[in-house]
C-alpha cells in the first residue's frame, strides 16, 4: 500500500514514517511540506492513501483535501496534534472528502502505545475499504422478540452518509424549518470519538435539536438523532433504537445498510430515506429494500457528491425514486412530508 505524508513538521513526518515501517506492506510514496506541494505530487503520483496534516504553511490540509478530491481523488486520513482542539478544521476536512481523522501518536516512553494502534487500525480499515470490490458478509439485522403494537408513528426521515457527509448533512439540516414535522435519524460513517463534536457542530447549523442516538432512544418529531458508536445502529421491534456489533466483519461502522434494513423490517409505515456522498456501497441495498416497502427514496447526484460511491451503487440498483443535487434535498423533504400528511 502506497502511503503519502503531507506535513511541514519534521517530527510528525518521522513519527508517521516509523509507524508505517512497522507494517511490511506499507511504503511511503512521497512527502509534501504543504498543501500546494501535496496537490502537485498527488497529481503526478496518486497514492493509495495520504496522511494529511491540518495546519501547514501556504495551504492547510482542509483546502488541500478539497482540491485533491476534485482533481486527483484518493483516500485521505487527517492527522493532527489534537483532534479535539482542532475539531473545526477536522470537520472542514471531512466535509471536503477526508475519510477520517486521528491524533498523531507520540513515540517513546512518554507516548501511549494505544495511539499507534489507533492510527494503524484506521489505515487498515481504509485499505480494506479500497481493496474489497464486493463484501463477502451481508448486512443482517439481529433477531428480537415480537414487535410491540404501535398505532401511531412519527413521520421518519432516515439519512445515510460517509465521505463528505458532514457538509452535506449541514446543507440539508440548515434548510429544514424549526417546525419540521418528522423525526430524523442519521447514520454517518464517523469514529465514536468524533460523534459528540459532529453533533455539536450540526446543532450550530440547524434550528432542529441534534442529539446522539443512545441505546433505547425513541424517535421524536423535530429531533435529529445521530449514530454515535462504532457499532451499528438499528431499530428494535418495539421501535426504540439500539446498537449491535453484528456483522462484526463489516468495514463500514456504523452501517447504513444495517439501519435501513432494520427500518424495512420493523417500521410499519412509509418514510423518506436519503443516501448521500460516500465511498463504497453501504446503504444501497438497504435503500433498495426500503423502496420496495413504499418509502420515498433519494440519492444525491454525482455533481454534488465529494465521492460518488454509495449513491452511485444505489442508482445502479434502481433504489432511488429521485436523484437530486444536495441543495434540492431539504425542499424535497419538506414537500414530500406535506404530501404524505
Amino acid at each position: 500500500m502506497k502511503v503519502a505524508i503531507a506535513s511541514d513538521m519534521i517530527m510528525t513526518v518521522e513519527t508517521l514514517r516509523r509507524v508505517l515501517m512497522t507494517v511490511p506492506d506499507y511504503q511511503v510514496a512521497w512527502v509534501a511540506r504543504d498543501g500546494v506541494e501535496a496537490i502537485a505530487k498527488c497529481a503526478k503520483d496518486t497514492p493509495d492513501l495520504i496522511l494529511m496534516d491540518l495546519l501547514m504553511p501556504i495551504m492547510g490540509g482542509a483546502e488541500a483535501t478539497r482540491q485533491i478530491m476534485k482533481n486527483s481523488p484518493c483516500a485521505i486520513l487527517v492527522v493532527t496534534a489534537s483532534v479535539e482542539k482542532n475539531s473545526a478544521k477536522v470537520f472542514e476536512a471531512l466535509g471536503c472528502g477526508a475519510l477520517d481523522a486521528v491524533s498523531i501518536p507520540v513515540l517513546g516512553s512518554s507516548g501511549d502505545p494505544k495511539d499507534v494502534q489507533v492510527l494503524l487500525t484506521k489505515i487498515a480499515t481504509i485499505a480494506k475499504l479500497k481493496g474489497i470490490p464486493t463484501l463477502s458478509a451481508k448486512s443482517r439485522v439481529p433477531t428480537r422478540s415480537a414487535s410491540s403494537q404501535i398505532t401511531t408513528l412519527a413521520p421518519l426521515v432516515a439519512i445515510g452518509s460517509s465521505t463528505g457527509g458532514p457538509n452535506a448533512l449541514a446543507t440539508i439540516l440548515s434548510h429544514l424549518p424549526a417546525n419540521f414535522g418528522a423525526a430524523v435519524v442519521i447514520v454517518q460513517h464517523v469514529d465514536v470519538q468524533f460523534a459528540p463534536g459532529l453533533v455539536e457542530w450540526l446543532n450550530q447549523q440547524t434550528p432542529l435539536q441534534v442529539r446522539i442516538a443512545d441505546e433505547g432512544s425513541r424517535l421524536e418529531i423535530g429531533k435529529v438523532l445521530i449514530a454515535a458508536t462504532n457499532n451499528h445502529l438499528y431499530l428494535r421491534p418495539n421501535l426504540s433504537l439500539g446498537y449491535t456489533k453484528d456483522p462484526t466483519d463489516y468495514p463500514y461502522r456504523p452501517s447504513v445498510d444495517v439501519f435501513f434494513k432494520s427500518l424495512a423490517q420493523y417500521w410499519k409505515h412509509q418514510g423518506i430515506a436519503v443516501l448521500l456522498t460516500g465511498m463504497g456501497r453501504d446503504g444501497a441495498e438497504g435503500l433498495s429494500l426500503l423502496r420496495t416497502k413504499g418509502w420515498h427514496t433519494i440519492a444525491q447526484n454525482q455533481a454534488t457528491c465529494v465521492v460518488y460511491g454509495m449513491p452511485k451503487a444505489a442508482v445502479e440498483l434502481g433504489a432511488a425514486v429521485k436523484i437530486l443535487p444536495i441543495e434540492a434535498i431539504a425542499p424535497t423533504l419538506i414537500e414530500q412530508l406535506a404530501v404524505s400528511r
